[in-house]
C-alpha cells in the first residue's frame, strides 16, 4: 500500500501580504483560471499512483474542504483530509506528524510526503515515486540562509538538515561532505522506522518542525537505503508572482 501526504495547513502570510483580509486565499487552491491551475490539483495529479492521498489542512480549512469536495473528489478519490487545529500555534512538524499518524491506519509500504507549495517537473517527482530506496531531494537553487533548507551530509556520511525558521543566518557546526539545497520532498520506505520517528516526536518535539521527524526517521535507517535524488525543476510558491510564473510555465508545457 503507497501512501502520500501533502501539508497545506499554513496561512500563506507572504502570498497574501498586502491584500485585505477578507480577500485572503489559501494559496494552494488559489486560481486565476480553474480547479486545474491551483497547486493543488497538480500535486495531485503527481501523486495520484498512490492508494491513499492524505492531505492536511488547518489555514481556510472548510474552503480547502468544499474545493476538494466539489472540483476534486471526482478525479481523485484517494484523498483523505485531515484538520491541523494547531496550524497557528505550532510549527510544520505536527501537520506532517498528522499526516504519518493518519497514513499508519492504512499499514503502509512506503509514505511519500511533499510541502505543499512546491511545484515540481513530472519527470523528478516520477524519479522519486519509483524509486525502491527512501530518498531525499535536492534542487540547483542558491543557498540563501533566509529561505533555504540546507541538506548536508557530515563527517560520517549520514545527511542531516539545517533551517532558521526565524530566516536568519544559519550555522552548521560540524565538518561536512557535501551542502545542497534540500527540495523539501520525501520518501519513506521503512515504516516501522517512520512510526517510530513519529511517536518521539510526539513525545518529545511536538513544537518542532517537519524536519524533526525526517531526521529522526534518518537516523533509525541504513545511510545505504537512502537515495539522493535531484529535481530538475523546482519552485516554491511563496509570493502572488511565484504563482504567475508557475502558472506561466504550466500553460506553455500543456
Amino acid at each position: 500500500m503507497k501512501a502520500a501526504i501533502i501539508t497545506v495547513a499554513g496561512v500563506s502570510s507572504r502570498f497574501n501580504e498586502g491584500v485585505p483580509e477578507g480577500k485572503k486565499e489559501l494559496k494552494v487552491i488559489y486560481s486565476e483560471g480553474g480547479a486545474q491551475d491551483t497547486l493543488l490539483y497538480h500535486l495531485l495529479r503527481k501523486c495520484s499512483y498512490a492508494d491513499k492521498i492524505i492531505l492536511v489542512g488547518g489555514y481556510q480549512y472548510e474552503k480547502l474542504e468544499s474545493f476538494c469536495r466539489t472540483e476534486l473528489a471526482s478525479e481523485f478519490p484517494q484523498v483523505e483530509l485531515v484538520k491541523n487545529d494547531h496550524y497557528e500555534d505550532l510549527a510544520s512538524g505536527y501537520s506532517l506528524f498528522l499526516g504519518i499518524r493518519k497514513a499508519m491506519e492504512y499499514n503502509p509500504d512506503e509514505v511519500l510526503f511533499i510541502e505543499g507549495d512546491l511545484d515540481i517537473d513530472d519527470d523528478s517527482f516520477e524519479r522519486v515515486a519509483h524509486s525502491e530506496k527512501s530518498v531525499l531531494t535536492y534542487t540547483n537553487e542558491p543557498i540563501y540562509a533566509k529561505k533555504a533548507v540546507v541538506l548536508y551530509q557530515d563527517g560520517n556520511g549520514r545527511y542531516k538538515y539545517a533551517f532558521n525558521s526565524s530566516h536568519g543566518l544559519l550555522t552548521i557546526d560540524e565538518p561536512f561532505s557535501c551542502i545542497l539545497n534540500s527540495g523539501q520532498t520525501w520518501k519513506f520506505i521503512n515504516a516501522d522506522a517512520l512510526k517510530a520517528a513519529n511517536d518521539e516526536f510526539e513525545k518529545f518535539e511536538i513544537d518542532g518542525t517537519n524536519l524533526k521527524i525526517i531526521q529522526g526517521y534518518i537516523e533509525k535507517v541504513p545511510a545505504d537505503s537512502i537515495e539522493l535524488i535531484k529535481l530538475v525543476r523546482w519552485t516554491n510558491c511563496n509570493t502572488r508572482e511565484d504563482y504567475k510564473h508557475i502558472l506561466t510555465y504550466w500553460r506553455h508545457t500543456n
